[in-house]
């Protein structure tokens, strides 16, 4: 039986880890994947991330909502088979503003203060993923699912 308390400390330990993800989302079918800057809240409830609105990653979520964010510990070596960790996680994303953004990038920025001219920026667009489900992949086969109290 999977301890689910070891399994969000051992999300929370990968997410603080790194500071980029893959971001994938799609359009009439075809897959897209791109780099983001990420924050995330403790409770693994919301990840956010900043886009330009002329970006096609942008276009795809306006689009279709649903998007996933793999995020792991990769460092290129052989001890990877052994060792790295992977979590993707999966839910929707709209555009956050106002109050509702505030406290959000105040967290983001927090993590990320040499992002500040790129959020302020009138074109960008912040965005918030409500997560519903992570997976997590340790030593290339242990997989473990954690459902996301809505």
């Amino acid at each position: 039986m999977t301890n689910p308390t070891r399994v969000v400390e051992t999300i929370l330990s990968l997410l603080e880890s790194q500071q980029l993800g893959v971001l994938s989302t799609h359009c009439k079918g075809h897959p897209y994947a791109s780099l983001v800057a990420f924050a995330f809240t403790d409770d693994l409830t919301r990840l956010f991330f900043a886009t330009p609105r002329s970006t096609r990653k942008y276009d795809n979520m306006t689009a279709d909502d649903r998007v996933a964010m793999l995020i792991d510990s990769r460092s290129n070596e052989e001890v990877d088979f052994h060792e790295a960790r992977a979590v993707t996680l999966t839910g929707r994303a709209h555009e956050v503003e106002g109050n509702d953004a505030a406290i959000l990038k105040e967290l983001y920025l927090t993590r990320h203060p040499y992002l500040k001219t790129f959020l302020d920026a009138p074109t960008c667009a912040f965005m918030v993923m409500r997560v519903q489900r992570c997976i997590l992949v340790e030593q290339f086969q242990n997989v473990t699912e954690y459902e996301v109290a809505p």
